[in-house]
């Protein structure tokens, strides 16, 4: 039988390394490289390093060992579609594009067993990133090994590295369930091991991803020299969320996302400029504000390719292209800057989800209820599921009049943390704090609310419950929704409410990846579900 090894993604003929994650950051094109000539000097091996930000961009894909895949921020196929999309933040579509654009706003994943080693559009896959996990795991055997470099700056690299591969199992994890992963250097080249195997436990899983931002988080520089390359407070924010998702059934999981807040080093605040700050945080002249722990950096001159930096084109899939730049007094529309239309209007606001929020709520016009139609007029709420599905995403103001806009995407900022640590407080300790109440307050002060009423801090299940409500209002389109609901197990549950009840809590494995494992002898099991979901087990 010939052998098709799943995890192997280790030989390249050529290899594109960054320098970095934003325009600053020059990409390094190398001809045909080997073992034997790269890398040698200690700038080599930073430059290798950075090859482990490749699935953390923003452009059309890349190739890494063979097989195209999507990075994880591109605006097509990336966590705001895989996150986002499925969750009670998007309208379900029933028409027009077709494809996932239709089965993932209604929940509805079984059709994602199709998918193919290198996605599409109609058909967004992950799965072979399995294979980025073990090209990293040889990119930080040979940091380790290497005997050029100084042994603080190969522990810093190797934590950097660290971080990413903990990521990639991070995504994995939260779009599939478990999945099988080379994290031992002895075993690449091993041709059982590159087989993969069946899944691993949830615990094996998150002890996998804690070990690497653990790593990162105490060995990361705490500074960088370029905008968008990773800290170690970020390591801490992304172990944070974690020990939170999985506390339910690791122990002192809670208490660790708790105690890791007090170790930030930045000086954080929430951003209060600007008459509406919740909005103003996110337009270009206040990038790397006081409340940006880490953002995806991007700029005008992003195209989608490795050499022109990353590529911010979300306005593309919150517009339609129907959408008129005038209004019928000839006043400007929101797209009046935007060259060109929208692709779809893909990605929205599910009227359901827009009525949680109160009247006040200034994060609430981030959101536009109404459109000015090129040849039908205005298009209203009432025109709902004939003429639109959802409302506008509008929270990533358009600036300027070109294709790409230069908004940064946020990766993790200080209401955030706010809010987990918030959280963390509550589950940890099993009681409602004065400190977690204050919290959230400080959240819904800056978007122009009053306290959380009485009701809402009278017991740990009420609190719960309106924090949920503050993520979701605080945090929409952010690429971290449908993780949110999982985690307050409530993913069902409130899908149901809104007349979609999801057909599976993760995405089922492609059966490309199944059918793979059957030859080899090897069960791996298509769909996951965690043991205290909320809804039908799969």
């Amino acid at each position: 039988m010939k052998h098709k090894y799943l995890l192997s993604g280790i030989l390249l003929a050529g290899l594109m390394l960054l320098s970095g994650c934003e325009n600053n950051f020059d990409a390094k094109i190398y001809g045909e490289l080997s073992t034997t000539n790269f890398p040698q000097t200690a700038s080599d091996y930073e430059s290798y390093m950075m090859d482990c930000y490749i699935p953390f961009t923003s452009y059309w894909g890349y190739s890494w060992g063979g097989n195209q895949q999507r990075p994880f921020y591109i605006p097509t196929d990336g966590t705001i579609r895989l996150l986002d999309v499925p969750s009670d933040l998007c309208a379900p579509a029933v028409d027009g594009w077709g494809g996932a654009w239709l089965y993932l706003s209604q929940c509805k994943f079984d059709d994602m067993v199709y998918c193919p080693r290198n996605p599409n559009d109609a058909q967004p896959s992950d799965y072979e990133k399995v294979r980025d996990i073990t090209r990293m795991t040889k990119i930080i055997n040979d940091l380790q090994n290497a005997t050029v470099l100084p042994d603080a700056r190969k522990t810093e690299l190797v934590a950097e590295c660290r971080l990413l591969r903990g990521l990639v199992m991070y995504y994995l994890l939260h779009f599939y369930g478990p999945v099988p992963v080379i994290l031992d250097p002895a075993l690449i080249g091993d041709s059982e091991a590159e087989k993969g195997g069946g899944r691993p436990t949830l615990d094996e899983m998150s002890k996998y991803i804690t070990d690497d931002l653990e790593y990162a988080a105490s060995n990361m520089v705490e500074t960088q020299n370029e905008t968008g390359r990773y800290t170690a407070d970020y390591a801490r924010f992304c172990l944070m969320r974690h020990y939170l998702n999985e506390g339910s059934h690791m122990s002192g999981y809670y208490q660790k996302a708790y105690d890791i807040f007090s170790q930030f080093h930045g000086d954080y605040a929430l951003f209060t400029t600007g008459t509406n700050p919740y909005i103003d945080q996110f337009r270009v002249a206040n990038k790397n504000n006081s409340e940006v722990i880490m953002a995806l950096s991007c700029s005008e001159s992003g195209k989608g390719d490795a050499k022109l930096g990353n590529n911010f084109l979300f306005h593309y899939y919150f517009n339609n292209w129907s959408f008129n730049k005038v209004d019928d007094k000839g006043n400007p529309t929101h797209v009046a800057l935007l060259d060109g239309g929208g692709w779809g209007q893909c990605y929205n606001i599910d009227p359901q989800f827009y009525d949680t929020f109160e009247e006040s709520d200034l994060r609430r016009e981030g959101i536009l209820t109404q459109f000015f139609h090129a040849w039908e007029g205005w298009v209203t709420r009432e025109h709902i599921g004939s003429k639109w599905y959802g409302f506008i995403v509008n929270k990533y103001p358009i600036e300027t009049k070109a294709v790409r806009q230069a908004n940064d995407f946020p990766l993790a900022r200080w209401a955030d943390a706010l809010l987990l640590h918030a959280e963390a407080d509550v589950r940890a300790h099993g009681k409602v704090s004065v400190a977690a109440i204050d919290e959230v307050n400080q959240v819904r002060h800056r978007a122009g609310l009053n306290d959380l009423p009485e009701v809402a801090t009278a017991s740990v299940e009420a609190f719960l419950d309106a924090l949920l409500t503050e993520r979701g209002h605080e945090t929409y389109y952010e690429g971290n929704r449908k993780i949110d609901l999982i985690r307050f197990n409530k993913y069902y549950t409130i899908l149901n409410s809104f007349g979609r009840a999801p057909s599976s809590q993760y995405f089922p494995l492609p059966n490309f990846a199944v059918q793979q494992a059957e030859e080899e002898g090897i069960a791996l099991t298509q769909y996951f579900t965690r043991p205290d979901y909320d809804g039908p087990q799969r």
